[in-house]
């Protein structure tokens, strides 16, 4: 399994990387893990979107979904795609609400929103905790805490490896089930540790390295850093906290899970 990281700004773009994206590979299946502001553009160095298989939408923050809007565009007005986009539409694993949220963002004028619809080049599929298949990928969502009504971690599990990433979520239980001796854990750690962050909105790297000692992953990759916040601070938290490998992942980085 092939781990790509489009982009792991949290929150807003930073100066070098788009918000939230990871492309995981495996065979020749090809899935992304969230797709915000500005991962298109990335994702492109790395593989033909018209090539993904699927898309894996963690929650509904603009940082991690933002480019669907995008890729609404050149799914739909691509003057030359390699394929009907309309028969082959591409399956979008996400919240409920997701096609109409989406729908919104391509909609003209608030008066249009009831009648916009994505489902010529999307098949939405609704997110409900049940595992299912992708080609060799077998997912499992696991609900996080998020200040989201539908946020969810996700357990890829491909030829006997684990990646577990854990979208946006505060420490929460359901995280030792995600990364249960996951190979890595892609965790967010947006924050240095404080006694004032507030709860069930992010971790700190201190509690992102408290996760994955708890569940057993044996390596530790840490994402959706703000750029207003601390790497050095927030990677040492995480060093003295997990007994395994540990680092922050930067754009363009490729890992073998």
């Amino acid at each position: 399994m092939k781990l790509t990281i489009l982009g792991c700004s949290g929150s807003i773009p930073a100066p070098d990387s788009p918000c939230s994206g990871y492309l995981v590979e495996s065979g020749d299946t090809r899935v992304l893990l969230d797709l915000g502001n500005g991962a298109l553009g990335a994702l492109q160095r790395h593989l033909d979107p018209f090539r993904l298989d699927a898309v894996l939408f963690s929650h509904l923050h603009p940082d991690h979904c933002a480019d669907i809007a995008a890729l609404t565009v050149l799914r739909r007005y691509h003057p030359d795609p390699p394929f009907d986009p309309a028969a082959h539409r591409l399956p979008v694993h996400a919240p409920r609400e997701a096609p109409d949220r989406f729908a919104a963002l391509d909609a003209p004028s608030a008066a249009d929103r009831a009648a916009a619809d994505l489902s010529d080049v999307f098949d939405f599929r609704p997110l409900t905790g049940e595992p299912f298949r992708i080609g060799p990928f077998d997912i499992r969502p696991v609900p996080v805490a998020h200040v989201c009504p539908s946020s969810w971690g996700f357990r890829v599990e491909a030829a006997g490896r684990v990646l577990a990433y854990t979208g946006d979520t505060g420490p929460c239980a359901e995280l030792a089930e995600l990364g249960a001796d996951a190979d890595v854990l892609l965790s967010e750690a947006s924050w240095p540790d404080s006694p004032d962050a507030p709860e069930d909105v992010h971790l700190s790297g201190r509690q992102a390295a408290a996760a994955a000692e708890a569940a057993g992953a044996r390596r530790l990759l840490l994402t959706h850093l703000q750029p207003w916040s601390d790497r050095a601070r927030i990677l040492d938290e995480a060093r003295r906290r997990f007994r395994g490998p540990s680092e922050l992942v930067e754009p363009g980085a490729i890992y073998d899970v």
